[in-house]
Formats: C-alpha cells, structure tokens, sequence
C-alpha cells in the first residue's frame, strides 16, 4: 500500500525558506511521475514542480525558486527559496505509476496517490 506523508511546512516571513518532504512508503514504481502540488484557500489546487527519471518540471511561477529533487528511496523533496505571499497554500505530495504527461500540473486525476498536505503561510 502506497503511503505519502509530507512534512516541514511553517509560517514563515518573505524572503525566508523552507524545505518540503514528502516521505514515500510502498512506492516503488521507477521512472514515474512525483510532484508538488498546492492549494490556496478559495482556489483551485495547482501544481507547482514535478519530477520523473531525471527531468525536473516547473510551474512558472516558482520557476528559479523552488527546486523538487527525489532520494533513491522514492522520497520527494520541494526546496523553497525567496518565499513570497502569494505561495501561502496547504502543499501536497502526488504520485502515480507512469512518467509526467503534458500538461501535468493541471491534471490531478492523473496522479493516484496523494498525501494529506502541509501548510505553508508566508506573511509580509
């Protein structure tokens, strides 16, 4: 049984960091598609860095940012940097059994597993 548990999110000021991870347990499909997703109170849940064997995927708007990288035990990470406002949302880890397709960030049901979400609040 595939498990997701994210963990490290805060409050935290702008400008400041914050390292995300996700710990996966069960998960042991290679080459396929993990990612970071959030979802901002009033909004729909957005993704914002995905990863599959070695390529890295981002959202523009965390674009230079944000850099999603995975252990050799499947586990994701999402490192923060120059966090803003406007990224303040609960934060989910995603996963599913084949590699990222076009247009992933806006497709949640492509992804079959997901964890039950941080909360990152970034205040000015």
């Amino acid at each position: 049984q595939v498990q997701l548990v994210e963990s490290g999110g805060g409050s935290v000021q702008t400008g400041a960091s914050l390292r995300l991870s996700c710990a996966a347990s069960g998960y042991t499909y290679s080459s396929a598609c993990m990612g970071w997703f959030r979802q901002a109170p009033g909004k729909e849940r957005e993704g914002v860095a995905a990863i599959d064997t070695a390529t890295r995927y981002y959202d523009h708007s965390v674009q230079g940012r944000f850099t999603i990288s995975q252990d050799n035990a499947k586990n994701l990470y999402l490192q923060m940097t120059s966090l803003q406002p406007e990224d303040t949302a609960t934060y989910y880890c995603a996963a599913d059994r084949g590699r990222c397709p076009a247009g992933w960030a806006h497709l949640l049901s492509f992804f079959y597993y997901w964890g039950q979400g941080t909360q990152v609040t970034v205040s000015s």
